[in-house]
């Protein structure tokens, strides 16, 4: 019988901290400023104005920064293709799985002419992405039809 009302105090205690851990959710996580306002002029395809905000944030350290850092050398006009090379490799060298920069990376390859460089990098997008993701479909996508045109 105490067995009983052992585990029964046992399952009380489980299922109310289950309860609280519920009513609790964890705060979400926001992107840093710089991060954000990169984003917003990327999309406006104001890449000088990506690259100010980068580079008054200098997080070199981060993966994100150096992706869109990359990305926004690579599509200002005229493009910097060796700096755009030099942070996709920072970015990767900080988070190896970073589909970000393994699909602009790739793209970059393919812009270089460098057919095998972007279907190492598309190769290591699958990997990644068990299921599929975006990156890896886009840079699938880019790789076929650098294929086609040759």
């Amino acid at each position: 019988m105490t067995y009983r009302r052992i585990l029964f105090a046992l399952i009380l205690a489980l299922v109310g901290s289950v309860h609280a851990a519920d009513s609790e959710p964890a705060p979400a996580k926001q992107d840093p400023v710089w991060l954000t306002e990169a984003r917003t002029h990327i999309e406006a395809n104001n890449y000088a104005q990506a690259i100010q905000t980068l580079q008054a944030a200098n997080e070199a350290s981060s993966a994100d920064w150096n992706n869109l850092m990359g990305y926004s050398l690579r599509k200002q006009q005229p493009s910097d293709l060796l700096g755009a090379d030099k942070h996709y490799q920072a970015a990767l060298d900080i988070d190896p799985k970073h589909r970000g920069a393994l699909e602009y990376y790739g793209e970059l390859k393919l812009m270089q002419g460098d057919l095998a460089g972007a279907e190492s990098l598309l190769a290591k997008l699958d990997k990644i992405c068990f299921f599929g993701c975006e990156e890896y479909s886009e840079l699938k996508e880019a790789v076929e039809k650098f294929k086609a045109s040759k």
